[in-house]
């Protein structure tokens, strides 16, 4: 089966196509980083247009990569969660290509695919295991048994981990989009002087909360302003490790409720390097395993959702004619795919 995978949940712009058969993937993505850059974060309005420009054009690239657009399969899409206009853009797209087609199509859960999204690699998890699901818009521990089988652990009780990355990094004046900027900055710093605060970390459970993080690192930017090159790092660098030791507290608690001795790390913020070394060596004290998303699979990609769509197509679900976009949508009202 050849399945289309149209991602346009937020400010990119991903297709995919994917052969259950080969394992083939063929896949373009835009960003609209410049797009948002003078804003200092997405503005919904620009995001929903510039997909509208985009998405057509990158599926033609494809095509004439690949092949005629009849030979196509069937058609995944992004239904939520997710800005309200841009999935409605995807959607919309998707559900006319289908019906011109005569293919079944079906919408996929945004965060389903991140947690999927390690599978596109020869070394995949097996489930069970525990995500963590770490990006701009999410926070979450999850207990995958199967797919379509989860149960939440732990989520962001307010910013996500990505969120209080990028207005951390507005606070240090770097550029839009600030994570990357921040990770960046402290991973140039040889130490810090600083000691922030592990949020949550004394209290039973798995939840986090990072916007009490955020504002003690506002208030010592404000206590030490104007900063030099070297505090602007120190801050960055304590800021990080903050937020890199909490995640890794809550990782090793999700692996001793569950018992597993798989962990799969997805989304954007699971590119950084720091998390990434820091729960090597966590799951190597456990004795277990991690895995992770290549580089390309981290960040929002067309790739996840035709794999995603790719499963569940393969078990028989597909769309109803009347459909809708979940702006807002949790893992645990998926249903689970058997086998």
């Amino acid at each position: 089966m050849k399945v289309l995978g149209l991602e346009s949940s937020c400010d990119e712009t991903g297709i995919a196509l994917f052969d259950t058969n080969t394992g083939r993937l063929w896949q373009r993505l835009y960003s609209q980083v410049e797009k948002h850059r003078p804003y200092g974060g997405v503005v919904p309005e620009i995001a929903s247009r510039d997909h509208v420009v985009k998405v057509a054009p990158l599926i033609r690239e494809i095509l004439d990569e690949f092949g005629a657009i009849g030979d196509i399969d069937a058609i995944a899409y992004t239904r939520g969660p997710g800005l309200m206009g841009a999935l409605m853009v995807g959607a919309s797209l998707a559900r006319g290509l289908a019906w011109a087609l005569e293919k079944p199509v079906l919408g996929i859960h945004h965060m389903e695919g991140h947690l999927l999204a390690p599978m596109l690699d020869a070394h995949k998890p097996e489930f069970p295991f525990v995500a963590l699901l770490v990006s701009g818009g999410h926070t979450l521990l999850v207990d995958a048994k199967a797919v379509g089988r989860y149960t939440i652990l732990g989520e962001t009780l307010d910013d996500a981990v990505g969120e209080a990355f990028d207005k951390t990094a507005k606070l240090l004046d770097l550029p839009y989009p600030g994570g990357p900027e921040l990770a960046a900055l402290a991973d140039q710093a040889s130490g810090t002087r600083f000691s922030f605060p592990r949020p949550m970390i004394n209290r039973p459970g798995l939840d986090f909360s990072f916007s009490g993080l955020k504002t003690y690192a506002m208030n010592t930017i404000r206590k030490h302003s104007p900063l030099d090159a070297e505090l602007r790092g120190e801050i960055a660098f304590a800021f990080q490790q903050a937020v890199v030791s909490t995640l890794r507290i809550k990782c090793d608690r999700a692996l001793t409720e569950t018992g597993y001795s798989r962990l799969v790390v997805a989304g954007g913020v699971g590119a950084n390097r720091c998390l990434r070394e820091t729960l090597d060596k966590l799951t190597i004290g456990r004795g277990a395993s991690v895995y992770y998303p290549a580089p390309e699979y981290c960040t929002d990609n067309g790739a996840m959702i035709a794999y995603a769509g790719a499963l569940r197509l393969l078990a028989g679900q597909c769309d109803e004619d009347i459909f809708d976009v979940l702006p807002r949508w949790s893992l645990e009202d998926l249903t689970e795919v058997s086998g």
